[in-house]
């Protein structure tokens, strides 16, 4: 019996790897906060955002988007403010650097798409310019795009990462913040 007997399925595929964090979606979300890939630290704790150099918690505080300031293990909380999580790649971790994106970001683009199609929130805002740049293809700005997928808005943010402090503007983030509660 062959490998293909066995699984039922076809021989050279791969397997498909387990998401590292689950994605936080559902259909009555504003807004949803997509980041290349989840850090070690993150993938560790099974928390978005759980390095404590990361200013995500802070900035969604500081600019409105949430009204307390959340810790990494309340990231289910956001619900009630109408945010949710995902990642461009669910199934690796580390900084951007690590994740073999030239291999994962076709699947990774329409896994995404597909996501934002289904929960249809009005805005999906890149926590990174790697992560937009991926997902829309070549060099951005920061700010909003002129594409979109159904009827969300892009926007492509200042990544958080303590190892991204030289291109960190939190103008941005409340230029976007803006834009949500408007």
């Amino acid at each position: 019996m062959d490998r293909a007997d066995r699984v039922g399925e076809p021989v050279g595929l791969r397997p498909s790897l387990p998401d590292v964090l689950h994605d936080l979606l559902d259909r009555s979300l504003r807004v949803v906060l997509c980041g290349t890939a989840a850090s070690t630290v993150s993938a560790l704790a099974g928390a978005y955002y759980a390095n404590r150099q990361n200013k995500f918690w802070r900035i969604l505080h500081e600019t409105g988007l949430t009204p307390e300031l959340l810790q990494p293990h309340q990231y289910r909380d956001l619900l009630k403010y109408r945010l949710g999580l995902t990642d461009f790649v669910k199934t690796h971790s580390g900084i951007d650097h690590q994740i073999p994106l030239c291999e994962l970001r076709e699947s990774a683009r329409l896994r995404l798409r597909r996501s934002i199609e289904t929960y249809r929130p009005a805005f999906l805002a890149f926590t990174s310019k790697a992560a937009g740049q991926n997902f829309l293809g070549g060099k951005r700005d920061y700010g909003e795009q002129t594409e979109m997928i159904a009827d969300a808005r892009i926007w492509i943010l200042p990544s958080t990462s303590g190892t991204a402090n030289g291109s960190w503007r939190p103008e941005v983030w409340h230029r976007f913040s803006d834009e949500v509660r408007s």
